[in-house]
């Protein structure tokens, strides 16, 4: 019998979880080629050359070692960052996720250019860190290391909603995150308990190794598909 799939994971796998990926057709294909999907953000990218980078590097590595990791499509390890505030995108013009004030029409390109003139002004908010509290197929949860962490985190992501201009529904409990992939197929719950110890070895690999994820300062970045994020403006 399958052992039971903890609730982090539940999502990941078939049983559980019967529908297609989100994301599959818009930001990456069957084969697990990333799409043209042109959008903003502000990151705070792995410091390069850092131990606690490399050590995120062998969880992403144990990962695509599994013998069904072809069921995830991995972002290059260049990519690596944690996303603070989530900008706009191609394929979600919406209100709650575009600026009100602002056409629903308006080109990716133009609202990059009006959002490094409304970021301009945004002070430093502070500087904070980040542990890894979890991993699951598609990369590392993470939270302030402390309560203060975390507050600052939060105030970051409340003072930025004000020049992007929205919200978003999750916007207070968004759970922040490193992606290393997507899900192409779901997992097969027969394989729970396999990807489970990988995730709880690469847990405590990263506490003994990357107590604290070393972060470049938030930046506010563009980008065309989740292979490469430009830094236009450092913000802190």
């Amino acid at each position: 019998m399958a052992m039971p799939i903890k609730p982090s994971l539940a999502g990941f796998f078939a049983g559980s979880n019967p529908n297609p990926p989100v994301h599959l057709g818009t930001r990456y294909d069957t084969s697990g080629n990333f799409l043209i999907e042109p959008g903003n953000t502000v990151v705070c990218h792995l410091v390069n050359g850092s131990l606690s980078e490399a050590a995120v590097i062998e969880v992403r590595e144990r990962m695509r070692a599994m013998p069904d990791a072809d069921r995830l499509a991995f972002t290059p390890i260049s990519s690596l960052h944690m996303t603070l505030f989530q900008g706009i995108i191609e394929y979600r013009r919406r209100l709650s996720y575009w600026p009100e004030d602002v056409p629903l029409d308006t080109s990716i390109d133009d609202m990059t250019r009006l959002y490094l003139e409304r970021l301009n002004g945004v002070g430093d908010h502070g500087a904070f860190k980040v542990r890894v509290v979890d991993v699951v197929p598609t990369g590392l949860t993470v939270t302030g290391v402390s309560d203060q962490d975390e507050r600052i985190m939060r105030a970051w992501r409340d003072a930025l909603s004000v020049p992007f201009g929205y919200r978003h529904p999750d916007h207070d409990g968004y759970t922040f995150h490193i992606t290393f992939a997507y899900l192409i197929r779901r997992l097969d719950d027969e394989r729970a308990s396999q990807w489970q110890q990988l995730f709880d070895d690469c847990l405590s690999l990263l506490a003994r190794q990357a107590p604290v994820i070393e972060l470049r300062p938030p930046a506010f970045c563009s980008f065309k598909d989740m292979k490469h994020f430009e830094e236009l403006l450092v913000l802190g």
